[in-house]
């Protein structure tokens, strides 16, 4: 069984649902298809202040319905291939999209797996993550639990979304451990895989005073590879040298290895990473034109955030509908991210680049400084702008 639409877009996160609000706006006749097999939509940036007990993470979901644009219509299927030559989707049961032009907005896959041990211990015996709904909430919990020890907070060795969050909640919990009285028996450890505690050298310079202010112990080039849970150990691997590195801990805050979804992997539109290979400024796939990409799933080469995607969406649509009426694709995304450093309860960096690393900053003082009034937008402002501008293609 197949049928035909105008435009079919693939994943109903942050990307697809912008993409789609703004082209049934501009053009209210498209046929437009999201498919997405979640009831629930969730917004993930919360994600580190429910870790931190700001927040109960029910506060960062809502039912999906509420947010698919008047004019589209729904696929709650999961989709299992993509045949680009024949403009086609195949879905999980087998039916199949025809499109005139298709949008993969899938978003990034947490490899769990690849950590040895892992799997059947998240959530438990101090072991957490802020990088699932269903993980989340046990951030807190061991935090406050908390009574001495090593707290280690790790980042991988692949891209992973928001790539400031690995820290964010490393420095909520150095707070949280000097309120409670027990930071003193306490060691707080950043092993990361990464060479620096930020990409960016203009925030860097600004964020490893801080770590020294707090007496956070770093460890760079360190990728978990395994938790010996009955032992209460993690396994590094130095990514310089390749040897061992055998840490015992309390807490256990593990980001996974992140990829893009295997669908997308195994197909044509992928490039030799695995990512959606499209062109970094106009989001048009490199070999099939009907094709577009932003977010998570896409090959552009700057930090995956929700910030990058409201920048990418605008683009991505006024392109598409160039290209639907055979004109040039002018619209040109710059490579904006925008990472909102949680420094401490209270406290934020607001750091916003461009592919480039060149800062590109919104408000007309120094952004490398800790705020209470950045902090305020990152819990208060920016969700609201989220669920009622950005997914409802205004913002």
């Amino acid at each position: 069984m197949s049928t035909k639409h105008s435009v079919v877009i693939v994943g109903g996160g942050a990307g697809g649902l912008s993409v789609a609000s703004r082209l049934l706006q501009a053009d209210p006749r498209l046929d437009v298809v999201i498919v997405e097999p979640s009831e629930q939509h969730f917004y993930q940036p919360l994600w580190t202040l429910v870790g931190g007990g700001v927040f109960p993470r029910e506060q960062s979901v809502r039912p999906q319905a509420e947010y698919i644009p008047p004019g589209a219509k729904w696929i709650r299927e999961r989709v299992s291939g993509f045949d680009p030559e024949r403009r086609r989707v195949t879905l999980g049961s087998g039916a199949e999209l025809e499109y005139e032009q298709l949008v993969v907005a899938l978003g990034m896959q947490l490899d769990w797996h690849r950590i040895k041990g892992l799997e059947g211990n998240l959530g438990k015996d101090g072991v957490c993550s802020n990088y699932s709904y269903d993980t989340v909430a046990s951030t807190w919990r061991f935090l406050k639990e908390f009574r001495g020890g090593n707290a280690i907070f790790t980042f991988p060795s692949t891209p992973v979304k928001c790539a400031g969050a690995p820290q964010k909640i490393m420095y909520l919990a150095d707070d949280w451990l000097r309120k409670a009285g027990v930071r003193g028996a306490s060691r707080v450890i950043y092993a990361s895989a990464t060479p620096a505690i930020f990409g960016v050298k203009h925030y860097r310079e600004a964020l490893e005073p801080i770590v020294q202010r707090k007496g956070i112990e770093t460890l760079f080039r360190h990728d978990l590879v395994e938790v010996r849970a009955a032992s209460k150990e993690a396994i590094f691997r130095k990514l310089d040298g390749g040897e061992e590195v055998v840490l015992p801990y309390e807490l256990l805050h593990v980001v996974p290895p992140q990829s893009a979804p295997d669908v997308i992997k195994k197909s044509p539109l992928a490039s030799k990473e695995g990512w959606v290979e499209v062109d970094k400024f106009s989001l048009q796939h490199t070999r099939f034109p009907e094709v577009f990409s932003l977010g998570d799933n896409s090959s552009l080469p700057t930090s995956r955030t929700g910030a990058a995607i409201r920048k990418q969406a605008p683009v991505l649509a006024q392109n598409l509908l160039a290209a639907r009426a055979g004109g040039p694709l002018l619209a040109r995304y710059d490579g904006y991210a925008s990472c909102p450093l949680v420094t401490g309860y209270g406290k934020l960096i607001l750091a916003e680049f461009d592919y480039d690393g060149n800062p590109m900053e919104s408000f007309p003082f120094d952004q490398r400084k800790e705020r209470y009034s950045m902090y305020a937008m990152k819990a208060y402002a920016l969700p609201e702008m989220y669920w009622n501008g950005m997914l409802r293609g205004r913002a």
